[in-house]
């Protein structure tokens, strides 16, 4: 094969990577929705909030212009999800003021109560984690880190206030998420956990899915060191003080945003996860 075929069959491949993360974040987006229209009211709040969609346009265009992405072309995208969101809240998507009413139109016909039975072969295109490797292989190594650092800082905020981490300090404990081919390694610093590079003392390997499982809280991390979804490697000491730390995690203290998205976003993985499973 010609290199140029060569070279254009992996770009090809890695739009459809793109494409395919694009179908996932949206999945996810509208199960974070369907958590905000529940909260909203509860919270007292009404259910369209302008100034809000105000501040996501801009924040899009601020970001679509920091990466060379063309502001209309940003804002059609936001038109969609936006008025994807109405519909999953029973509003009007109210798109005719930009031109678009066609758009509104077709979302329009979403239905968002999917009954099982249509739900599971659309879970079913859901691509695996693996498929999304070579996209975060283009994310630079510090966005990861500083994504990462504060997941952490937010889901671990009480143990981290309460000096629970203490053990870690000088400590290396690293976190493998197999089927992304992403790794990290952590330490305690300056009283907040951070990622460091070199190599690991201890290290928790799992799939992306299991992971999440574990850090919903949907799974206990017993059932799945004891299945080998999770596999701890080197010092064993260590990874058993951080796993039984993860154990004794007060969930309730998690902010409640970020208990929603993590238990929404494992659920998904896991139907997806075994639909596919299910049709193999």
């Amino acid at each position: 094969m010609l290199p140029e075929r060569l070279a254009l069959s992996h770009a090809r491949h890695a739009i459809d990577a793109v494409d395919d993360s694009l179908l996932v974040m949206l999945a996810m987006r509208r199960q974070l929705v369907r958590s905000v229209a529940w909260l909203k009211p509860r919270a007292g709040l009404p259910m369209r909030d302008p100034a809000r969609e105000r501040a996501v346009r801009q924040r899009a265009d601020v970001l679509a212009r920091k990466l060379g992405v063309p502001t209309a072309t940003a804002a059609r995208l936001l038109d969609l999800a936006i008025a994807d969101a109405c519909v999953q809240q029973g509003m009007a998507a109210d798109l005719d003021q930009r031109g678009n009413r066609a758009q509104a139109g077709m979302l329009g016909g979403m239905n968002p109560s999917i009954d099982r039975e249509r739900a599971t072969p659309m879970l079913r295109l859901l691509p695996p984690p693996r498929r999304l490797a070579p996209l975060l292989r283009v994310v630079p190594r510090r966005w990861q880190n500083a994504m990462l650092e504060r997941a952490m800082a937010s889901v671990l905020a009480a143990p981290l206030a309460d000096h629970a981490l203490d053990f870690m300090a000088g400590r290396r404990l690293g976190i493998e998420v197999t089927d992304l081919g992403l790794h990290w390694v952590l330490t305690l610093r300056e009283g907040r956990l951070a990622t460091v590079g070199g190599g690991a003392e201890a290290c928790v390997r799992g799939s992306a899915t299991d992971l999440l499982l574990l850090a919903s809280r949907l799974e206990d991390a017993d059932t799945l060191f004891f299945q080998r979804a999770l596999v701890l490697t080197g010092d064993t000491e260590l990874g058993l003080t951080a796993r039984n730390l993860l154990d004794r995690l007060p969930w309730e203290q998690v902010p409640l945003g970020l208990r929603i998205a993590l238990n929404r976003g494992a659920r998904l993985a896991r139907a997806a996860r075994d639909a596919r499973r299910n049709a193999a």
